[in-house]
């Protein structure tokens, strides 16, 4: 229910249960002892490695795993910031960057290429054969395996990328910590995000879409069909090509994302990867 790994693996998934039930009663108290200091970091370490996750997907809808988000929270409470001044590269934190001590027999073997100036925090999960240009993954988040993350993009604090997505030059993808119930935005498998494009609130863009360069999308944006002549509330169809519009409403006019059309030959040709900037070897 929880896992990413081992599901079949009964003896593990006790433990994560087990995990649970003593995050949430390290949670509501007032104090935390220093025995579940240890605790808190396996749940920290579990998170960083991808073994849970901060969402867990049902047949029909995504859920948000709070106990998950609860191991964050706590984490914040009981780490000090530290203090690192490096070649120029200043940080004053509670959370060191997930890739510093890995070395390269690591990146190799995850075949994950990172670019100067790439910032993961601890407690994001990056799948194998990720490309990352100078950028910033917040704790929490979750980035699937061939995604690629263009220069100056952000991704949000418990979000999710699915696989085979790319996140183009200054994206934004939002996240969120707290409310504990909220859901980030989930971006599913095999889409791509234009250039500036930011999309926020826990909008959900659903698998093989196409978002244009320069489209905001938030809870309340209005999403037009075109084709269908239908509104969407907070999420983006399968295989939609989406692009910025507005919608008269007689005196005036309000900004809007219109569905143009759905992804195909043509849309597939525009936005298909190099093989070569693909291949991390």
């Amino acid at each position: 229910m929880y896992l990413f790994v081992k599901k079949n693996n009964k003896t593990f998934n006790m433990k994560i249960f087990n995990l649970k039930k003593k995050i949430i009663k390290i949670y509501n108290k007032k104090k935390i002892k220093k025995k579940n200091r240890k605790i808190i970091l396996k749940g920290m370490s579990y998170l960083n490695k991808g073994i849970i996750s901060t969402i867990k997907k049902t047949r029909k809808k995504y859920k948000v795993n709070k106990w998950v988000k609860k191991i964050i929270i706590l984490f914040f409470k009981i780490k000090k910031n530290f203090f690192l001044n490096k070649f120029n590269f200043v940080i004053h934190d509670k959370f060191k960057n997930k890739y510093s001590d890995k070395n390269k027999k690591y990146f190799k073997k995850k075949n994950i290429r990172i670019t100067n100036l790439s910032f993961a925090r601890y407690g994001s999960y990056i799948s194998n054969n990720v490309i990352m240009m100078p950028c910033f993954v917040n704790v929490g988040a979750r980035i699937g395996s061939n995604t690629l993350i263009d220069s100056w993009s952000t991704v949000g604090s418990c979000a999710i990328i699915g696989k085979n997505v790319h996140l183009s030059g200054g994206v934004g993808i939002g996240g969120v910590l707290e409310p504990i119930n909220k859901k980030p935005v989930i971006i599913e498998n095999n889409c791509f995000i234009g250039a500036r494009s930011e999309i926020v609130e826990g909008v959900i863009i659903k698998k093989n879409s196409v978002i244009a360069m320069g489209v905001y999308i938030g809870s309340s944006t209005k999403i037009y069909d075109r084709i269908n002549h239908k509104f969407y509330n907070s999420y983006i169809p399968k295989n939609s090509v989406v692009v910025s519009g507005c919608l008269n409403y007689g005196f005036y006019s309000l900004y809007s994302v219109i569905i143009v059309k759905k992804r195909d030959i043509g849309t597939k040709k525009k936005i298909k990867k190099n093989k070569n900037l693909i291949d991390n070897s």
